[in-house]
């Protein structure tokens, strides 16, 4: 065989296999094209279908870590929360002065004490007590000697000793002494003596320099400046007692100006103390102040309760609620159902069947036991996840990416 034969014999072939691997390759593109469009078709479809807009399906193991419940109601009572304290009330603490200038000889009270309206709490020596009691011996002297002359006066007269005109001197007389003795005893009466010890002092021709001086009111010692041998005067200085009812106490609340318009007398308010956490105290608004704080831009309110067990103590701090409304019926869902975005919107997720959710914009209110007040987004009896909201919008987040 020729060269020229050989080489034109090789040349077929190769061009054969040639052939054969580009109808090979062809064949691969054309059905492996197919295949692989297939399969992208296909993991579109199931995207799509877990994903549409602001919607997210779960699988059945992440559907059993959200809980499902209906939109509830509940009443929701527009409060105002603030900050105050503990007081006496006022108007029922009373402070105790002498009426009459005077050096305390005794102290019969200690701070802290319970006294009752009358009870002694500290005696002076009075020189003014002493002058009026001299005054009354006097009087009553001169009352019974004027009687005395009278008594002769008349018999005189009726055995014609002497002239009517001397009878009506005496009997003037007479009358003169016993107006001034009933002026002395009442003088003598101011000072706190009874009958009986102004009627004693006269029958044993003695003066009594002490002075007692009692609480006007049932109550407690709050304060007491009082020492034996101080000199005392009506009005000057601090008061030696102050006593105070303490069945009731003010409770003190500092409101915000701009909450002022909501707050109104007789609003019911609740008070929760360090001291008791587990109780609330009950009261409502007796006065609200008339001038705002310069510093503070705030106002003082302030309520009245009842303190039958003497829990409460003056400076007690406290937590204040003031109630300034009606109740309103309102859907509510727990805080765990809302999410709260970075930039102020909030959210919850709708569903129909549990595994579907759909995120619903909302709008919340008030909070009050554990429930947040929802104004807009959902309705009452809505399905929506009611914990774990917070998962589903970061499950949804990462099927969008």
């Amino acid at each position: 065989m020729s060269f020229s034969t050989r080489f034109t014999g090789f040349g077929a072939v190769v061009m054969a296999i040639g052939a054969t691997a580009a109808v090979a390759f062809y064949a691969g593109e054309l059905f492996g094209g197919r295949s692989a469009g297939t399969a992208s078709a296909a993991e579109a479809a199931a995207a799509a279908a877990r994903v549409d807009g602001d919607s997210v399906t779960l699988t059945d193991e992440q559907a059993r870590q959200v809980r499902v419940a209906p939109v509830g109601e509940h009443d929701f009572v527009p409060r105002h929360a603030t900050e105050g304290f503990i007081d006496f009330n006022q108007d029922r603490s009373v402070p105790v002065f002498s009426p009459w200038q005077g050096r305390i000889a005794r102290v019969l009270a200690r701070a802290g004490d319970d006294v009752r309206q009358g009870d002694v709490l500290f005696t002076i020596e009075s020189p003014d007590l002493v002058s009026a009691e001299s005054n009354l011996i006097a009087a009553d002297g001169v009352l019974q000697l004027a009687t005395r002359t009278l008594e002769r006066a008349r018999k005189m007269f009726e055995s014609q000793s002497i002239a009517q005109k001397d009878l009506d001197q005496a009997v003037s007389d007479q009358q003169t002494a016993q107006g001034n003795l009933e002026a002395v005893r009442a003088a003598v009466r101011i000072f706190g003596k009874t009958e009986a010890e102004i009627d004693r002092i006269v029958a044993e021709r003695s003066t009594a320099p002490e002075l007692r001086i009692a609480s006007p009111i049932n109550g407690r010692v709050t304060s007491r400046n009082a020492a034996p041998g101080l000199l005392v005067q009506p009005g000057n200085g601090l008061a030696p007692f102050t006593v105070a009812d303490i069945s009731t106490m003010w409770m003190i609340a500092n409101v915000a100006e701009d909450e002022l318009p909501h707050v109104q007398l007789g609003q019911p308010v609740e008070a929760t103390l360090a001291a008791w956490p587990e109780h609330r105290f009950q009261g409502r608004v007796s006065n609200i102040g008339a001038a705002v704080d310069p510093n503070t831009h705030r106002v003082t309110v302030r309520s009245e309760i009842r303190d039958p067990r003497h829990e409460l103590r003056p400076q007690m701090l406290g937590h204040f609620v003031i109630r300034t409304g009606a109740a309103v019926l309102s859907p509510a869902l727990p805080p765990a159902a809302v999410v709260r975005e970075g930039d102020g919107t909030m959210e919850a997720f709708v569903t129909t069947d549990g595994y579907r959710f759909a995120r619903r914009p909302v709008k919340l209110g008030m909070q009050e036991d554990g429930l947040d007040q929802v104004l807009e987004g959902v309705a009452k009896g809505e399905q929506v996840a009611s914990d774990n909201a917070l998962f589903l919008a970061n499950e949804l987040a990462r099927q969008t990416r």
